[in-house]
């Protein structure tokens, strides 16, 4: 039995914000919610207004005093797939690219027929362009 219905949102942590920020908006493409400042920028993921968001915060997050990693370990860097239509595909990958970031792949999942791109951000999380078939 499943309680959860969607995918709310995933906080980032970042070294700079604003360099972070700049990134996600100018090089990923997402529609920035709020505009960036010092500790906190917030991005749409998907059509602004839906409840799925992306955040960058540089700083300490809620409850990380609990967390069962030592301090400075307490969150990893992490992998975060973005789904991309795959008549888009090629145009986002190109877009990365041409912002000077290494892009790899394509590599297929035949497990659940789709393509995906990999690169990273300038803090070494690891974003996907993840691409299923069109129907």
């Amino acid at each position: 039995m499943s309680f959860v219905t969607d995918f709310a949102e995933i906080v980032l942590i970042v070294g700079d914000v604003r360099k972070a920020a700049a990134f996600y908006e100018n090089v990923v493409g997402l529609a920035p919610q709020t505009p960036a400042d010092d500790a906190w920028a917030w991005f749409w993921l998907g059509e602004p207004g839906t409840p799925r968001r992306l955040a960058l915060h540089k700083g300490p997050l809620l409850f990380e005093e609990h967390s069962p990693y030592p301090e400075g370990e307490r969150w990893g860097r992490v992998h975060v797939a973005l789904n991309v239509p795959r008549g888009r595909l090629e145009d986002a990958t190109a877009h990365v690219r041409a912002a000077g970031v290494a892009v790899y792949g394509p590599t297929r999942f035949e497990w659940m027929n789709a393509t995906s791109h990999y690169f990273y951000d300038p803090d070494g999380n690891l974003l996907e362009f993840w691409s299923p078939d069109p129907e």
